[in-house]
C-alpha cells in the first residue's frame, strides 16, 4: 500500500510561527554564546557591547526589551545573554502571572546578578505590572500584609537583577513600562543565506546529512523564521530516511517540500486557498476578514496572526478601509491572468 507523505502531517500548520508541541525538542538546537548565535547582527553587536561593559564593571545587566515576530529566537537570545553573563535565568510569560504574589515570590527569590524572563510581557495585568516599577528603578518592593486599619507596609529590599521581556506587540506596552527598559532590540526576519546556516548548524547536531544546496532549499521556504525552518527541516528529514537515502539534497527537499504543500516561497495550502478564495469569490476583492474567514472556514484571528501577515510582507495582499485585496503579484505566483481588481479604484 502507497503512503501519501503529506498525509502524515498536518501541513496547515507547519508553517505557522507559533510554537507548537513538536517545538519542544528546540532546546537541543538553541545555541548557547552569541558567538553560535546566527543572524540579528546589529542586535548582537550592540548586545556585545552592553554585555562587556557590565561585566568589566561588574554589574548587573541593564533591563531588556527584546520585540518582532514570534520565531525569530528571543527566548533564545535570552539565554545566550545569561550564558554570556554567567548567572541564572527564571522564565515566566505575562498570562502564567495570575495574582500579584506570584511576581512577588519570584522576584525575591532572585539572586544578585540573576535574569528574569517574562515572555509575552505586553500581556501582563496592568494592575501587577505597577509591582515592575520600583524593582526595575530601585531594586526594592512594597508588600502591604492585611486589611483595614491593621494593614501595614514591608519594604523588601531586592538584588540587583535583570528584567528581559518579549514580546511580538511592543505597541501594547503601556509606557511607564517601556520606558524603563534600558536595552530595546528589535529582531528582524532572517535572509535565506541566514536560514541555510541556521539550517546546516541544526542538521549537524540532529546527524542529517545535507548539502548546501539542500539547506538552501529550505531555508527559501522557511518564511524567514528559524523556528520553521528547524520545523521543515525534521519534516525532510523523515522524507530523506524513508523515500530517499538519508541525505537532503536541493532535489529531496524539493520533493519533501512540496509533498507537504509548501511552495518555493513558502506559501503552504491554506495561504494559496486564501488567495484564491478572494480571487475566485470576490473578485481580487475587497472583502472583509469575518467573511473571508466563513468562506474558508477558518477562524478570523487564525487568518490575521497567522497567515495575514507573511502575506503582507511578501506583497501579495493588501489592506484597505473595505477590506483585503490581491496584488497583481499574488496572481503571477498562483499562475493565473491578472485582469484588473476593484481596489486599483479606491
Amino acid at each position: 500500500m502507497s503512503i501519501n507523505f503529506s498525509d502524515e502531517v498536518n501541513d496547515e500548520i507547519i508553517t505557522t510561527t507559533a510554537s507548537l508541541p513538536e517545538d519542544n525538542a528546540e532546546g537541543s538546537l538553541r545555541p548557547k554564546t552569541i558567538r553560535e548565535y546566527i543572524g540579528q547582527e546589529k542586535a548582537k553587536d550592540n548586545l556585545s557591547v552592553f554585555i562587556n561593559a557590565a561585566k568589566l564593571r561588574g554589574e548587573s545587566l541593564d533591563h531588556v526589551l527584546l520585540f518582532g515576530p514570534p520565531g525569530l529566537g528571543k527566548t533564545t537570545l535570552a539565554a545566550v545573554i545569561a550564558n554570556e553573563m554567567g548567572v541564572n535565568m527564571r522564565i515566566t510569560s505575562g498570562p502564567a502571572i495570575e495574582k500579584p504574589g506570584d511576581l512577588v515570590a519570584m522576584l525575591t527569590n532572585l539572586n544578585e546578578g540573576d535574569i528574569l524572563f517574562v515572555d509575552e510581557i505586553h500581556r501582563l495585568n496592568r494592575a501587577y505590572e505597577e509591582i515592575l516599577y520600583p524593582a526595575m528603578e530601585d531594586y526594592a518592593i512594597d508588600i502591604i500584609l492585611g486589611k483595614g486599619p491593621s494593614a501595614n507596609s514591608i519594604h523588601l529590599d531586592l538584588p540587583r537583577f535583570t528584567l528581559i521581556g518579549a514580546t511580538t506587540r511592543s505597541g501594547q506596552l503601556t509606557a511607564p513600562l517601556r520606558d524603563r527598559f534600558g536595552v530595546s532590540l528589535r529582531l528582524e526576519l532572517y535572509s535565506p543565506e541566514e536560514l541555510q546556516r541556521i539550517v546546516i548548524r541544526s542538521a549537524g547536531i540532529l546527524n542529517v546529512e545535507i548539502v548546501p544546496e539542500g539547506a538552501y532549499e529550505i531555508a527559501s521556504r522557511s518564511r524567514g523564521t528559524p523556528r520553521i525552518a528547524n520545523r521543515l527541516l525534521r519534516r525532510v528529514r523523515d522524507y530523506a530516511q524513508v523515500r530517499a537515502n538519508g541525505v537532503i539534497t536541493r532535489e529531496v527537499a524539493d520533493k519533501a517540500l512540496s509533498s507537504l504543500e509548501v511552495d518555493k516561497l513558502g506559501l503552504d495550502a491554506l495561504d494559496r486557498r486564501m488567495l484564491r478564495s478572494i480571487i475566485d469569490f470576490y473578485g481580487g476583492g475587497p472583502v472583509g476578514l469575518e467573511t473571508l474567514a466563513a468562506t474558508i472556514n477558518e477562524e478570523a484571528v487564525t487568518l490575521e496572526d497567522v497567515y495575514e501577515p507573511y502575506l503582507l510582507q511578501r506583497g501579495f495582499l493588501t489592506r484597505t478601509p473595505r477590506g483585503r485585496c490581491v496584488t497583481r503579484k499574488a496572481y503571477e505566483h498562483l499562475g493565473l491572468e491578472y485582469a484588473g481588481q476593484q481596489q486599483l479604484e479606491l
